[in-house]
């Protein structure tokens, strides 16, 4: 199997770097999503303490009985916040649904922007006010990093530094918690039910917070599966689908997927906490002219943020 690029890189070489730091972390970070699209990144500003507090949150939160959760799955919001239930979501184009629960926390406008408007208001756990601070809080944080993520994936591009900057500030990002439920009889799952089946990510970038077991796999340029594991408490990176399209396929969305684990640990829950950094609706999502030359056609049509999300989430059976 060839080598996989996926590096460890510490994000606070290029917060708090001299210029030579900060160039050596964009064209790292650009390399890998030009060649795998994930990294691994180190010092992103979430301490462990608030991770274990978040899993802690997490747990309790799917421990909740059926009924419980089930008030919390509110019609019409396509699975944007709260709660969407067992056999919901399915990959593009899979037939069986993965088999996963989910909670979604979005953006909070407190600028008064007009974007305050288009978002649903996020969904309280009246019975957990703990999960309610603490996921705000982990958005925020990774909101924070992803931003300083995309002004080093903007370098790499040639582009000003700060060109992403307005069109995610009151972005319509996902902080999405997940349960991977328990698999008492494994022989009764239909054969090609998996935890998430291969997919690529619809947004620009994912931070992923660890996960409390392994199976996060990525399909390499040979077409070979390879595990993505990360290091104590840094966040898994990729590239998502609008990030692609934008740059005309330079940076990679790769696919990817969660793989179920042997029979026997089939019985044990597995958490995990993705970010889902969106941009803003109106976003123009055209490739950029810097990207597109005689060896690279244009290889998209051109479509805003808003339209190629509501595009994806009918594919994956959330809107109907």
């Amino acid at each position: 199997m060839s080598t996989v690029n996926i590096p460890r890189l510490d994000l606070n070489t290029y917060i708090n770097g001299d210029a030579e730091e900060r160039k050596a972390f964009s064209d790292a970070i650009g390399k890998a999503f030009n060649e795998t699209g994930f990294v691994t990144i180190t010092n992103h500003g979430l301490s462990k303490e608030l991770i274990d507090k978040l899993y802690a949150q997490v747990k309790e939160l799917f421990a909740l009985p059926e009924e419980i959760k089930a008030k919390y799955e509110i019609p019409g919001l396509a699975g944007q916040r709260g709660y969407t239930g067992k056999n919901k979501e399915t990959a593009k184009g899979f037939k069986v649904p993965d088999l996963k629960e989910f909670w979604q926390i979005g953006q909070t406008v407190t600028d008064g922007a007009p974007e305050k408007e288009l978002y649903p208001d996020n969904v309280k756990v009246e019975e957990q006010p703990e999960f309610n601070a603490v996921t705000e809080e982990v958005y925020k944080k990774l909101e924070g990093a992803g931003i300083h993520l995309l002004r080093a994936i903007a370098v790499y591009l040639e582009l000003d530094e700060h060109y992403f900057d307005d069109k995610v500030h009151n972005g319509n990002s996902i902080l999405r918690t997940l349960h991977y439920f328990p698999i008492e009889n494994p022989d009764a799952l239909p054969a090609d039910a998996v935890r998430a089946g291969a997919h690529e990510d619809i947004n620009l970038i994912t931070l992923l917070i660890g996960a409390s077991a392994d199976g996060l796999e990525l399909l390499t340029r040979d077409n070979t599966w390879f595990p993505v594991k990360a290091h104590g408490e840094d966040l898994v990176v990729n590239v998502g689908d609008m990030l692609q399209r934008l740059t005309n396929n330079k940076l990679k969305s790769t696919t990817h997927r969660v793989v179920n684990p042997p029979r026997e640990e089939m019985k044990n829950s597995r958490f995990s906490v993705p970010f889902f950094l969106h941009p803003k609706s109106n976003m123009d999502l055209t490739s950029l002219p810097s990207t597109i030359d005689a060896e690279h056609p244009k290889l998209y049509t051109d479509i805003t943020a808003g339209e190629y999300l509501d595009e994806r989430l009918r594919e994956i059976g959330l809107k109907k």
